[in-house]
């Protein structure tokens, strides 16, 4: 099959290799522009772009293009950008969408399933309609959330599923795609504010934040990143992920103070971390401010943070 591939970041790349491997012609791919990185300012090609360059692909940033040449469909996966009506008109698009739609449609699926404590998500191989990801699904695989697994990972496990829905689909030749149902949730953006970790949230909010790979705090007024962490012993915070969760619409429910007597939100006892409803955080990594990630044993050696509080 002849195609335009449209895609942008790491993610996108796997699906894009695993056309070329299947055998499709991939006419063109589009990706944005070049963005400045570093100090320097250096103009540096999008993980997609640098791929189909590796790969020999014709590549541009103007989504128009894919007009000019006879394909036989449009791939998009995680793109970043509305693909305007009259391309629409012209070209069949489908779209990898990392959620179980209707569920979680809109830019950040995979962030939003974790920070509202859904038990699963999964990926659809999809049609790209005018609306935002409103479009018929063709095939759809769904996968468990593991407890305190980062989004980086759960993302690796959802692509590797839509490379082979993708090609499986393409080789039947996708077939009817079958309108979505249920209730509809959108998955807005990450604000910067959401990684924020607030102890004073129960202990399983605080988690899901840190699955997201940058929540931060500080230690003695610098900023200290959490990447990895799990359920402290005892209290609320040491058993699986409850009801409730902190989905697009807002933060779920507020601490609930000092929690038990147990100290006050924050008060790091020796790794773990006391939060508003008398759970706790087990730290596992950390990156101090100007420092690159450590094992949070080696962290609290020098910095001794056992009887301190986090977030002041």
């Amino acid at each position: 099959m002849k195609i335009t591939y449209l895609g942008t970041p790491d993610a996108a790349v796997p699906p894009l290799r695993a056309l070329v491997e299947a055998g499709h012609q991939v006419a063109l791919v589009v990706s944005r522009p070049d963005a400045k990185r570093g100090r320097g300012g250096a103009l540096v090609p999008s993980p997609v772009k640098a791929a189909a360059l590796e790969l020999g692909l014709p590549v541009t940033d103007r989504v128009d293009d894919v007009l000019d040449g006879a394909v036989d469909l449009g791939v998009v996966v995680a793109y970043g950008r509305i693909i305007k009506p009259h391309v629409l008109d012209r070209l069949a698009m489908v779209n990898l969408h990392f959620s179980l739609l209707p569920r979680w449609r809109g830019a950040a699926p995979v962030e939003r399933a974790v920070l509202a404590g859904d038990a699963e998500t999964g990926v659809c191989l999809m049609a790209v309609e005018e609306g935002l990801d409103t479009g018929g699904v063709y095939a759809r695989e769904a996968v468990a959330i593991e407890p305190d697994e980062s989004v980086d990972t759960l993302r690796t496990r959802l692509v590797e599923i839509g490379c082979r829905l993708l090609v499986d689909g393409l080789a039947a030749g996708l077939g009817h795609a079958v309108p979505q149902e249920g209730e509809v949730t959108n998955a807005a953006k990450i604000d910067p504010a959401e990684l924020h970790l607030d102890w004073s949230e129960p202990a399983v909010h605080c988690r899901r934040r840190i699955q997201l790979g940058r929540a931060w705090t500080t230690f003695q007024g610098r900023r200290l990143l959490v990447l990895a962490a799990g359920p402290g012993a005892g209290g609320p915070g040491a058993g699986e992920p409850g009801a409730g969760g902190l989905g697009a619409g807002g933060l779920g429910a507020g601490g609930l103070g000092a929690g038990d007597g147990h100290g006050a939100p924050g008060t790091v006892d020796e790794l773990e971390v006391m939060c508003g409803d008398g759970g706790r955080v087990r730290l596992r990594t950390v990156q101090p401010e100007g420092k690159g990630p450590m094992a949070a044993a080696s962290w609290a050696n020098g910095a001794r943070p056992s009887g301190q509080v986090l977030g002041r």
